[in-house]
């Protein structure tokens, strides 16, 4: 089904792959200029003296790009965040189209009028600033870009993990908030230029199998060995063309959950189909490599191969085909309840999925299509095929229906399709993100849920294992959840149901955006310094944050030594959305799931009064007047998932100082860390075990300097309350002028405010 080639590669002629390209006048410089990425990457790279830098004699590949997108989107847990930052460092108005758009934060229950604050102050930010305003239910971030934004050869950046536009040939990436604040501010988005691997699609799909299949496919054979970890993909080869641009779009956007960077495709014809339909012919390019392309590695997905597949708890990575799980069970859910009780590690609940086996078959409770992954027009067509003439029944069982946008909405409405999802059970409800982080259609304990949306992560759901809730997740495909919704919830394969194909003249779909003409604030362009913020009394300005000092005296508030640490582990989604245009009220939530004692701890040592006499055991010379003191979380591998920010600044305005770690899980965290002005520590190679413990002190004499100096190794002293325990190295690599200047500054507002 997938082949992986961990080595060099070569594409000919978009169609044949080998390991050396013999002899074809085309040497290896040229080969690696040969696929889109390179293209995309470098026509939009300002930095004037990459050519001259390291390794470019060699490839004449930059080895540093300085980015400039063409468009930027956020939603309403973000967006408020990124304004206020840009704010304070000087903001004026919007330089590129920057959608705001309302999908996170739109019904959720909690908190009063703070959501619907937070939507005022992002109508009033585009109108002051020049931005293009998206009200609640009208669309998920992510369909909204591919509607309206997305262009053939554009880079767009989100403040959204799944910002990914790659089959609509948009090179595009999920970033925290800082990063988007730096782009409103002229600035550039620096990076390593990336490892390219190619993804070669053969063959055509079989009946039953969609998007969500081939995705959890292509996740479960590269995220464990981090084989794209940071790089981009490139989808090429044959079976492209066997592809619907929905279905397309739907592998697309979970290429998020591999780990890479970012994703492009092919464009052909049905993608110039797609932005005629759209109205914007005029965005559509041709896209592909030339005829010898260079890849630093190679995927080969055999569609012909693919069968249904499900994500079980707590990964989409966690991934079998339906078929093997529904004839051994037993086994393999009670493997994945060991797994999934190491991940969740909290005695007061008990993942029990084997209870969910019922005359050998596996019975689900929930049935859930939507967001971006899952609420496309045609997933939801086939959806209405499986289930015309069936019922969901009237037991526990439920399925809920979330289209991408009110215009897909709209045509379901005017086909029919609408109708025949609801009268099998289905209920339909407005385009809305919650299904995919925690916010609404929360099962009930100990309950089991398939969807076709972009996460299962522990309490994605929604439950609070803190409070002794626990249900999960498993990922599907919406034609399987369909089949599985049509036998009243005992898990079946679409490959297993005989359904019509869904006609012609219902698969064609029509693009109705008089909606968006009606009710979108279109202010790109048109700023008005003259409005006012509107701010609602949960909007509060970000605290001040200290400037690095001379030395720095860290204390351990935190060691997690699972292999992997999610954001959402960091921060919780779901129940915490509410506050995240409140920074101290957020931090409030840092760590709940994993550590619930660390904000105390962290609370704790800003008020701590011994601390003259520990740092006299560190060095007798040294004093607090001179000397920032901050908290230190330890993870193996922190990072995973979320691009939200708010997995560090909620550190930061606790006091956090750094994160210390094997190796960051994803580039995004990392500089979530930079830009909030944390030292981004890892522990040198051929450590055998970390060398300090929860409460120990970990004592750095001279940072600035060292940070000043570039310096990539720093001395370090570890002791506890009783003296010291040893003298370490911790690494601080790969950190950029930049970077440097930013946590001298403490943070990016700071280093703004600076006039840096």
């Amino acid at each position: 089904m997938i082949t992986i080639i961990d080595k060099g590669a070569y594409l000919l002629n978009g169609e044949e792959i080998k390991d050396q390209i013999g002899d074809l006048s085309c040497d290896l410089s040229t080969a690696k200029k040969g696929t889109i990425s390179y293209e995309i990457l470098t026509s939009h790279n300002v930095d004037s003296d990459a050519d001259v830098r390291e390794g470019s004699e060699k490839t004449g590949i930059p080895a540093n790009l300085k980015i400039k997108f063409d468009a930027m989107a956020s939603h309403d847990i973000t967006y408020v965040g990124i304004v206020q930052t840009a704010r304070a460092s000087g903001l004026n108005e919007f330089p590129v189209p920057y959608a705001l758009t309302n999908c996170h934060n739109s019904l959720c229950a909690v908190g009063g009028t703070i959501n619907e604050d937070d939507h005022a102050f992002g109508l009033s930010a585009a109108k002051k600033y020049g931005g293009i305003y998206v009200p609640a239910h009208l669309a998920v971030i992510h369909q909204f870009v591919r509607e309206m934004m997305a262009g053939s050869g554009k880079m767009i950046l989100g403040s959204d993990s799944h910002t990914r536009y790659g089959a609509l040939g948009v090179l595009s990436m999920g970033e925290g908030g800082p990063e988007l604040v730096k782009q409103l501010l002229s600035r550039t988005y620096n990076i390593k230029y990336p490892e390219i691997i190619g993804v070669f699609l053969k063959g055509a799909p079989r009946k039953g199998v969609g998007p969500q299949d081939v995705a959890i496919a292509l996740i479960g054979s590269v995220f464990k060995s981090g084989f794209v970890k940071n790089k981009v993909l490139e989808f090429v080869g044959p079976g492209i063309a066997n592809l619907s641009v929905d279905f397309r779009n739907g592998i697309d956007v979970m290429t998020t959950e591999t780990t890479c960077l970012s994703s492009i495709w092919v464009t052909d014809e049905k993608v110039l189909t797609y932005y005629k339909t759209h109205g914007r012919s005029d965005a559509y390019k041709k896209l592909a490599p030339k005829d010898v392309a260079y890849y630093d590695g190679m995927i080969v997905i055999d569609l012909d191969q693919v069968k249904p597949m499900i994500a079980l708890p707590f990964h989409p990575s966690n991934a079998f085909t339906i078929e093997e799980l529904c004839q051994n069970p037993g086994d393999i859910l009670r493997e994945a309840e060991i797994e999934g009780a190491k991940q969740i590690d909290n005695p007061l609940v008990k993942l029990d999925l084997v209870s969910k086996i019922v005359d050998g078959k596996i019975k689900v409770d929930q049935g859930i299509v939507a967001g971006c992954a899952g609420g496309m027009y045609e997933n939801v067509a086939v959806m209405a095929s499986i289930l015309r003439g069936n019922s969901t029944g009237s037991d526990k069982f439920s399925l809920s229906v979330y289209p991408a946008s009110q215009p897909i909405y709209i045509e379901m409405v005017k086909k029919g399709i609408a109708t025949e999802l609801m009268v099998s059970g289905a209920v339909l409800k407005t385009a809305f993100c919650g299904p995919c982080f925690g916010a609404g259609d929360t099962p009930a304990n100990n309950e089991l849920s398939i969807r076709h949306t972009t996460r299962n992560f522990p309490s994605r759901e929604g439950s609070k294992p803190g409070s002794g809730q626990l249900s999960s997740v498993a990922l599907m495909d919406a034609r399987s959840i369909a089949a599985t919704a049509a036998t009243g919830g005992y898990l079946t394969s679409a490959a297993d149901v005989d359904y019509a194909d869904v006609p012609e003249y219902i698969l064609k779909y029509n693009f109705d955006k008089t909606v968006y003409d009606n009710r979108i604030y279109q202010g790109y362009g048109k700023p008005d310094a003259s409005e006012d913020l509107v701010f609602g009394p949960n909007i509060i300005d970000w605290p001040a944050i200290p400037s690095l000092s001379d030395n720095i005296l860290l204390k351990v508030a935190s060691v997690i030594l699972d292999p992997v640490t999610t954001t959402d582990e960091l921060i919780p989604s779901g129940e915490t959305s509410s506050y995240r245009s409140n920074p101290m009220k957020l931090a409030e939530f840092t760590l709940s799931r994993k550590d619930p004692e660390y904000v105390d701890r962290a609370k704790a040592l800003q008020a701590q009064t011994d601390l003259a006499e520990i740092l006299v055991k560190a060095d007798p010379n040294a004093a607090l007047d001179n000397t920032g003191i901050g908290s230190v979380i330890y993870a193996n591998r922190p990072g995973d998932g979320s691009a939200r920010e708010q997995a560090a600044s909620c550190q930061r305005v606790l006091g956090g100082a750094a994160n210390i770690c094997i190796e960051y899980a994803t580039k995004r965290y990392r500089s979530n860390l930079i830009n909030w002005g944390m030292l981004p520590f890892t522990l040198p190679e051929g450590f055998d075990e970390i060398p300090f413990e929860l409460n120990d002190y970990i004592f750095i004499k001279d940072i600035k300097t060292a940070i000043t100096s570039g310096a990539e190794k720093v001395d370090v002293v570890v002791l506890s309350d009783a003296g010291v325990k040893g003298d370490y190295k911790l690494d601080l690599l790969n950190l950029t002028a930049e970077d440097r200047d930013i946590i001298l500054s403490g943070c990016l507002m700071n280093y703004y405010r600076d006039g840096k």
